[in-house]
């Protein structure tokens, strides 16, 4: 649309009766109990009284080891243009009444001291951030983001955006409260969230869009489940359209590690659609055959392909809910087994076994569901994951024995029980129970799983966010800021905010304090109150 005016009048009805964000920390208040509206809170913090005005034409300049790289201009591209949104309109209209607006803070400055860009479990996140005068005497302001790595600089770019809000008053982007002093690094090194796209079927900009809403609570790790109702053929996995899975441009945009799950020897029923031979029998459709050297070749060949597509060190191989019962019904089976000797408990670990070994020679850490801890400690990989979900009490028997783990309680990091309020997942902590630091090292993280009975693309994001959020400042944010007798109440405020930023960039997070989680808002008002 060419003419500016016409854009301008066109746009005038959603500004009018859009609703201001909250300004961000004291700024209505000089109390030190204040909220700070950062979600994820960070590491250290503090702040002023002063309000800058941010130029709609903020510039970006990018020094250090890593002031090549692509990946933090287009993410400072994408921060741009999440930040002044809303300017548009109004920098149309200053520009045709020629009219010359002075910007507190006109350029943006990242330093990035590594130039590598390789994405692993790990990788330095921690950021610095500073905005305010470069001096007592200078009249204007400057904002700076320092970071190890570029992961980091994205990070503070997050932090960044969300100081920003637009006033309408003024018809320009603030930041209050300066200056701002940010020291911050996450807690926990795995900060995932589970997608079940076995079950329903989502379009790849569905998915693409969850990663992008991921990377707004700074969670770093998605996990693809990719099992139960996917139609397999020799060395590709194919959804339920027929369309290969291709997630590796998805993953590069988003800056975010993707694991994928191929859940064996239960849960792969689909299978044997492509390869009726994997079925034991026509009545016994999984566990997989474990008889038949196919069924391993098949498995080889899968994560053969899949390691093309997937670069990230950690490859989930399932193992939960494997009823064998059926294994010895069968009677070619059952002769198997006791030609070997093996009692169902070790033809299942038998199984468990030699799929990690097919990972762990395809360059993978192999993660297991706990069941797999459960029954056979003793023998699993010393390098497996064990992922916590039954319930609590896993992590610390599983660090005792010297295993990784990642938490996953169902009782409250569940999305799919629709009864958890967000107060629950945000209490959750991934390492109760464990009390030595060493044994505290062993936990990697954890992650909230959105499974997919009951979910599509009509209503995942208000089922994932904002309790989702919840668990996401559990694993980035220091227990003691996030813990106590008034921390719910902060939190609240806080994540109220945060679920109407979600809702400002187009991602369709439920209310709050909804009893069931993904309701509608029970009536007319402002997202904060709901």
């Amino acid at each position: 649309m060419s003419n500016p005016v016409l854009l301008l009048l066109l746009s005038l009805p959603l500004l009018l009766f859009h609703t201001p964000l909250p300004v961000s920390a004291a700024s209505s208040s000089s109390s030190s109990d204040s909220p700070t509206y950062l979600w994820p809170l960070p590491s250290k913090f503090s702040s002023g009284v002063e309000t800058f005005s941010i130029d709609p034409t903020l510039s970006l300049s990018v020094s250090g080891n890593g002031g090549s790289s692509r990946i933090v201009k287009e993410g400072f591209d994408r921060y741009k243009s999440i930040i002044f949104k809303n300017s548009d309109v109004f920098s149309i209209l200053s520009t045709f009444r020629k009219k010359r607006t002075l910007y507190d803070v006109v350029n943006l400055n990242v330093i990035v001291h590594s130039a590598s860009e390789d994405l692993q479990l790990g990788v330095d996140e921690s950021y610095s951030l500073a905005v305010g005068r470069s001096d007592n005497l200078s009249i204007m302001g400057e904002a700076t983001i320092e970071a190890a790595t570029v992961f980091g600089a994205l990070r503070g770019l997050e932090t960044f955006s969300q100081l920003c809000t637009f006033d309408y008053a003024s018809k320009t982007v603030l930041i209050h409260n300066i200056p701002w002093n940010i020291q911050d690094e996450p807690r926990f090194k795995y900060r995932g969230l589970l997608l079940d796209t076995s079950r329903h079927y989502f379009p790849v900009d569905v998915i693409k869009h969850i990663l992008e809403s991921m990377t707004f609570a700074k969670l770093m790790n998605k996990h693809f489940l990719l099992r139960c109702h996917h139609i397999l053929s020799y060395g590709k996995v194919h959804t339920q359209n027929g369309s290969a899975i291709q997630l590796r441009m998805p993953m590069k945009l988003s800056r975010i590690n993707v694991m994928a799950e191929v859940d064996v020897p239960g849960h792969a029923e689909s299978w044997g659609k492509g390869y009726p031979d994997l079925w034991p029998s026509s009545s016994c459709r999984e566990p997989l055959d474990i008889t038949k050297n196919f069924t391993f070749e098949l498995i080889s060949g899968i994560l053969s392909d899949m390691r093309k597509i997937f670069p990230f060190e950690l490859f989930h191989l399932g193992g939960d809910e494997v009823n064998t019962d059926c294994w010895t019904d069968t009677p070619h089976v059952k002769q198997w087994l006791q030609k070997r000797n093996m009692t169902n408990k070790e033809a299942y670990k038998y199984f468990v076994l030699k799929a990690q070994n097919i990972a762990i020679s395809r360059g993978w850490t192999p993660v297991n569901w706990e069941e797999t801890f459960n029954t056979f400690p003793e023998s699993l990989n010393p390098k497996t994951v064990v992922h916590n979900w039954l319930g609590p009490g896993v992590c610390p028997k599983a660090v005792a024995k010297g295993f990784k783990c990642i938490f996953s309680n169902q009782g409250v990091w569940y999305l799919d029980h629709l009864d958890v309020p967000w107060y629950k997942v945000y209490n959750a902590e991934p390492l109760e129970g464990i009390s030595d630091p060493s044994k505290q090292e062993l936990v990697l993280g954890g992650e909230v799983c959105m499974w997919g009975e009951t979910i599509d693309t009509s209503n995942v994001q208000q089922t994932i966010w904002p309790r989702a959020a919840a668990a996401a400042e559990r694993l980035w944010s220091r227990k003691d800021a996030t813990s106590g007798d008034s921390a719910n109440t902060t939190a609240l405020l806080r994540l109220q905010y945060f679920r109407c930023l979600l809702n400002g960039r187009g991602v369709q997070a439920a209310p709050v304090t909804n009893f069931y989680a993904r309701n509608q808002p029970e009536g007319p008002g402002s997202c904060y109150d709901q």
